[in-house]
């Protein structure tokens, strides 16, 4: 038996949540309204901490550095306000918590990138290949004769010079 409120929230959970972990540079879009209009805006920096597992109540602070100011924010996961939440990169972390992040200044600030959802480049096909090879070689006949019609047209003043 559910009770009213687990069913309000299952009816508001949302689905299209990305695995956000700490140490993931993140994109935001929040819907935010002023007077009447609607627009969004975009949070983007790195995720120190992820609070309250995935449930209803789950939140993820983001923390950036805007003109030397740090700046952090605490976005609802399920709110109806998120838009979406792009995943940019992704840090090797040893931490659950990334609150040192907060004193830690230039170098010390940085965290090593770790490899995720890399593109595999597709072979090329033999045919494209030889269409490469091929471009080259005119390009180098193309430079050859401009080296030959620029000597042949140094013999052609050096004439008429000593004329």
């Amino acid at each position: 038996m559910t009770t009213k409120l687990e069913t309000v929230a299952n009816m508001t959970v949302r689905k299209n949540i990305p695995d956000v972990k700490p140490g993931d540079v993140v994109r935001v879009h929040q819907k935010i309204k002023e007077g009447e209009k609607e627009r969004t805006q975009i949070f983007e920096g790195v995720v120190l901490a992820k609070k309250h597992g995935t449930g209803i109540n789950a939140t993820i602070t983001v923390r950036k550095v805007t003109l030397g100011v740090g700046v952090e924010r605490i976005f609802p996961l399920h709110s109806p306000l998120v838009g979406k939440i792009e995943i940019i990169k992704r840090s090797k972390v040893r931490r659950a918590k990334l609150y040192y992040l907060r004193e830690a200044k230039g170098r010390k600030a940085r965290l090593k990138a770790k490899a995720f959802d890399l593109e595999v480049p597709e072979e090329k096909p033999e045919q494209e290949v030889e269409m490469q090879e091929e471009s080259k070689e005119p390009q180098e006949e193309v430079a050859v004769k401009d080296e030959t019609a620029k000597e042949e047209s140094a013999k052609e003043t050096a004439p008429k010079e000593e004329k």
